[in-house]
């Protein structure tokens, strides 16, 4: 079977979707955050799409039961108003492009038609807040963003919420922290030999285990508020060299000795550099009191401890 003759399939079965009774979350980009949301919705009996840019992600998809269909800037979805036919819920962790976000250039009037759908997610991230001098920041603080990956994202973020103003759709912003969890942590670099003890006085970043951002996400969709924003990160914020430290600690490794950030900035990649322009603690009281979240891994610790744990499950 092609993979053409697959995405036919997949149609096909999407035609026999009744949207009144089946909640049908659709995904561009079904990538690693995305992806765990989705897993999570699915085992609560919930109807999966989403898309991937190849085809190898697309047959892995498939194997988990998602269908899965081919999507990128320069590639729209094949037949879409009846891929998305049916969904209630569209959830884009797409990154700008050059300035463009791919999902409203190639589909915006697609979400428009779409007379099911109740609720919008976009993943942004908290780079759009640049440096304050590790002063806080909240959702209302003016943004300031420091690289131009940042800047795409503060355009994008203005897209969709436009679309809340002018087209009445129900957009809702979530401001990712740095994304952390299993397969995905400073502990699969402690194993490998290449964790890095940096060290800058004062400055630290906030981190987001990605079990809790598909809590928040769920949280969302339980209390819609159409233009709602969102930052999503934990409860205290820590420096790169504390967070190598325990990880070596829980593994029973000797840590990297401590690098000066103004040593170690000579090796740098420009994208590492940029990592470290900014400072600022991120504030997540709005996720508490306005979603009623309770963060399951309030900090890098308990994120670290529950990684390492679940590990031993797997063996």
């Amino acid at each position: 079977m092609t993979d053409s003759d697959h995405e036919e399939d997949m149609l096909e079965e999407v035609k026999e979707i009744d949207s009144s009774e089946t909640r049908r979350l659709f995904c561009f980009g079904l990538g690693y955050s995305a992806l765990t949301f989705a897993r999570r919705l699915r085992d609560e009996g919930w109807s999966i799409a989403g898309t991937c840019r190849g085809e190898d992600k697309q047959r892995k998809l498939a194997d988990e039961g998602f269908d899965a269909f081919l999507f990128d800037l320069g590639r729209p979805l094949d037949h879409a108003k009846e891929m998305l036919r049916g969904a209630t819920h569209i959830l884009s962790s797409v990154p700008p492009d050059s300035g463009n976000d791919p999902v409203l250039d190639c589909h915006l009037e697609d979400l428009v038609a779409l007379e099911t759908l109740q609720w919008i997610g976009y993943l942004s991230t908290t780079g759009v807040y640049g440096d304050t001098g590790g002063a806080p920041v909240d959702e209302g603080d003016q943004l300031n963003p420091t690289s131009e990956r940042s800047r795409r994202r503060v355009l994008a973020e203005q897209r969709w919420l436009k679309l809340r103003h002018q087209r009445g759709l129900p957009v809702h912003i979530f401001r990712l922290a740095g994304i952390y969890g299993p397969h995905r942590s400073i502990l699969d670099k402690v194993r490998a030999g290449t964790a890095k003890r940096i060290y800058k006085p004062g400055h630290k970043f906030s981190r987001i285990h990605v079990e809790d951002i598909a809590t928040v996400l769920q949280a969302s969709i339980a209390k819609p508020r159409g233009g709602g924003i969102y930052n999503v990160c934990d409860n205290h914020p820590a420096t790169p060299a504390q967070v190598t430290a325990f990880a070596c600690e829980l593994l029973g490794k000797k840590p990297p000795p401590v690098v000066l950030f103004k040593d170690a900035e000579k090796n740098m990649t420009p994208m590492a550099k940029s990592f470290w322009r900014d400072n600022r603690k991120v504030d997540n009281a709005r996720l508490k009191f306005e979603l009623g979240v309770t963060l399951e891994y309030p900090d890098y610790k308990k994120g670290l401890e529950a990684i390492l744990e679940a590990e031993k499950d797997e063996v």
